[in-house]
């Protein structure tokens, strides 16, 4: 990864489906509802929780971008005190991410954007730092500066996470704190 535009990003947007998850989306009814509410469940990979909690220790922002409304993904972004969620936004990605930035203070140029589909192709055209993971659609790879190895939901995050950290000069330490300390406080 660019050393340059690694130590420019001060805020990193994750899409969902595709990157923190392999893209199924698992969709059931609740059979004591009168209605037969639908659930929908997602599965997350650990090593993308503690690349999270590692580039939050960082200092960096990071949030969840998603063109699909989820409780799952609500309950995983609470969990990693992700305070920046937007799923299902009327608006579109682009609209939700400009609204997230001045909301942090922090300009295009200082974003990062992990994607998979079209749907991230406006995003990765403004941000400064466009990433994609393997499984990317090729539009989408071939506007990326930094394509991962890692499948969504396999630790794609994860590995987008050490590329960028050791970009910057943190990784290392960040291990050493964790290693010492066992764990990242909130």
């Amino acid at each position: 990864m660019d050393r340059r535009l690694a130590e420019s990003v001060r805020f990193v947007s994750l899409d969902v489906d595709g990157v923190l998850t392999d893209g199924s989306i698992w969709i059931g009814a609740d059979s004591d509802s009168p209605h037969g509410a639908a659930r929908d469940v997602r599965r997350f990979h650990a090593l993308d929780g503690l690349a999270i909690r590692m580039m939050q220790r960082a200092g960096l922002v990071v949030a969840f971008l998603s063109g699909k409304r989820s409780a799952a993904v609500r309950l995983r972004a609470r969990e990693l005190d992700i305070a920046e969620v937007s799923l299902g936004s009327g608006k579109g990605k682009l609209s939700a991410l400009r609204g997230m930035l001045a909301r942090r203070g922090c300009t295009w140029d200082q974003a990062a954007h992990l994607g998979d589909d079209l749907t991230d192709l406006a995003v990765m055209e403004r941000v400064g730092l466009p990433a994609a993971v393997v499984g990317a659609v090729p539009e989408v790879r071939a506007g990326a500066a930094w394509v991962g190895t890692v499948p969504g939901g396999e630790g794609a995050v994860r590995e987008f996470a050490e590329a960028l950290l050791v970009a910057r000069g943190e990784w290392d330490g960040l291990v050493t704190e964790f290693r010492e300390g066992g764990r990242f406080a909130g």
